[in-house]
């Protein structure tokens, strides 16, 4: 019965950590148009920014791209680029700038060797994998009551889960570089950085309500797990 109880409970955690999920990528779409209808007051569109603060810190060989899509925008860490979606790329928006300098903060993390960006990268290979085997063996264990495979299960998603725990600090400190880079190279005025603000965290909260949802999900599996050990 309290296997029963803790699993409804669950469940229905998860299932909020969900909707928060849903929430914030709606919340991101919106806080981005909004702010992409005000004009920063350095005049900069988000390539501008981007290459501007590419310079400043010596990463003059990093090349900005501009790709298709909506919230596309992406530091690719193998090619050493950093990718725009074109709304951003071509905006003199406070919403453009302010992703723009994010994914730039992420290059200089990379150039810097940050320490959890390193640990990310180590970890994508394995997780690569393992994040899309679990669900697999999960599902197999629980259809043959196969303890070991829900054991395998288990272990595969606690490395897809420790890897999006890792992906936040990477983020709100790409963010922060961003911001701080920002203010003290005059790319937005002081009274902008409310704007700027609204537009990473709700990106960032996006991270935070994936990253809950899948330490709920993990917390399941794992009673689960221990519940089919005792029978």
């Amino acid at each position: 019965m309290f296997f029963s109880l803790t699993y409804w409970y669950m469940d229905v955690l998860i299932l909020i950590a969900f909707g928060v999920t849903i929430w914030a990528q709606f919340r991101v779409k919106g806080t981005f148009k909004k702010w992409s209808k005000v004009a920063n007051s350095s005049g900069l569109t988000g390539y501008e920014a981007a290459r501007k603060m590419l310079d400043a810190n010596g990463l003059y060989d990093v090349p900005v791209e501009a790709v298709r899509g909506v919230l596309s925008d992406h530091y690719d860490p193998i090619k050493r680029v950093v990718r725009l979606s074109e709304p951003v790329y071509h905006e003199r928006s406070i919403s453009a700038v302010s992703v723009a300098c994010h994914e730039v903060g992420h290059a200089i993390q990379h150039s810097v060797n940050y320490p959890m960006l390193v640990l990310r990268h180590k970890m994508f290979p394995a997780v690569n994998f393992t994040s899309g085997a679990a669900p697999f063996l999960l599902i197999g264990g629980f259809l043959f009551e196969a303890t070991g495979l829900i054991l395998a299960g288990v272990i595969f998603f606690s490395l897809a889960v420790a890897f999006q725990l890792v992906t936040l600090p990477v983020e709100f400190n790409a963010s922060n570089r961003a911001r701080e880079i920002m203010v003290s190279e005059g790319y937005i005025g002081n009274q902008e950085e409310r704007g700027v603000a609204k537009v990473l965290n709700a990106a960032a909260l996006t991270y935070v309500a994936a990253a809950a949802m899948a330490v709920l999900e993990l917390l399941k599996y794992i009673l689960i797990l221990v519940n089919s050990r005792d029978e």
